[in-house]
């Protein structure tokens, strides 16, 4: 049996909530990891560090376990899940151009390591599990802002993927006492997100490169839109997704409702850097949407969620991280 405890749920006779984070040593992962040790919670990472950082978890080391596995390794899920309450699913392939270049590897991270998730959790008892979704999904909307409703088109093996496992989400849920809930996110941005790959977002490419004085490149015309918001707030929105009752099967997006050019971006970074440096023009890249703005409203009334960190402050706090760890 699950109690209430202090806002959160665990299993009566027990302490803090124990949750189990898949790529929690990752970008989004490890700020979820580390707010949710702030927040009181017994916290497993589960990370195969392909793309995660042990670096990343420094600060929170001595107050969590945890285990170097992959979610395609069913013993090890198994394992993991054990007297876990909440499973925050943050793991995946997470770059649109390298799926394109590997869409079998980023169906076995997207789709079938969902699948393993949620049959693992489902052995295990565990309460509800909060699935990291892409707005990718919605593809090329007709319209913004895009609501929840909005006709699903994905343009790429990574919004496939993402969205193959929102399935399976309704699919496992559907037929079992394990609660889903789906967080589509928009784009999301702040301190550790790594630069280093040649996948990587846009705002950390953008960030270091122009912090070094180079130009970034801007493909297409640099008036695409993206709705950017600040990991902390993703993070927050994940507790009270964790948190909220009565959110059985339901999917929210995840964003401010605000959209910024890229062409806006590089005109923020020049102006928090006092430069004027002019970005390279190339050509669009395949795979990518045109427009993306989230509706939140579903967000603020079901959850009361608001975005707290605005787009200019979350850049600083980002441009900073990169000065001290470059």
């Amino acid at each position: 049996m699950l109690v209430r405890y202090q806002g959160h749920f665990q299993r009566a006779g027990t302490g803090m909530p124990r949750c189990l984070i898949t790529g929690g040593a990752g970008f989004i992962g490890s700020h979820l990891a580390c707010g949710l040790v702030e927040e009181g919670w017994d916290v497993v990472v589960l990370d195969l560090l392909r793309t995660g950082h042990r670096r990343n978890l420094e600060n929170v080391a001595d107050r969590i376990a945890f285990r170097k596995a992959s979610v395609l390794d069913r013993t090890a899920l198994a394992e993991a899940m054990t007297g876990v309450d909440v499973v925050f699913h943050v793991a995946a392939m997470v770059s649109v151009p390298e799926s394109i270049a590997d869409p079998v590897g980023c169906h076995e991270i997207c789709a079938t390591g969902t699948l393993n998730i949620l049959l693992a959790a489902k052995e295990a008892g565990v309460r509800r599990v909060v699935y990291s979704a892409s707005s990718s999904a919605y593809g090329d909307a007709a319209t913004c802002p895009i609501a929840e409703s909005s006709l699903l088109e994905p343009k790429s093996p990574y919004a496939a993927g993402k969205l193959a496992g929102e399935m399976y989400c309704l699919a496992i849920g559907g037929t079992s006492e394990l609660e889903t809930v789906r967080l589509r996110y928009f784009n999301v941005f702040g301190p550790r997100q790594d630069p280093s790959s040649p996948y990587s977002g846009v705002i950390s490419l953008f960030c270091t490169a122009m912090l070094r004085g180079d130009r970034p490149t801007v493909f297409g015309d640099g008036l695409q839109t993206r709705d950017f918001i600040a990991v902390e707030d993703v993070v927050r929105a994940n507790i009270l997704a964790a948190t909220t009752e009565g959110l059985d099967g339901e999917v929210f997006n995840v964003g401010t409702g605000n959209r910024i050019s890229v062409l806006d971006l590089v005109s923020t970074l020049n102006e928090l850097l006092g430069k004027s440096i002019e970005p390279v023009m190339g050509p669009p890249r395949v795979g990518d949407v045109r427009h993306s703005q989230a509706d939140i409203s579903a967000m603020r009334s079901r959850l009361g969620f608001e975005p707290t960190i605005g787009f200019k402050e979350g850049l600083a706090r980002t441009l900073d991280d990169y000065r001290t760890t470059s």
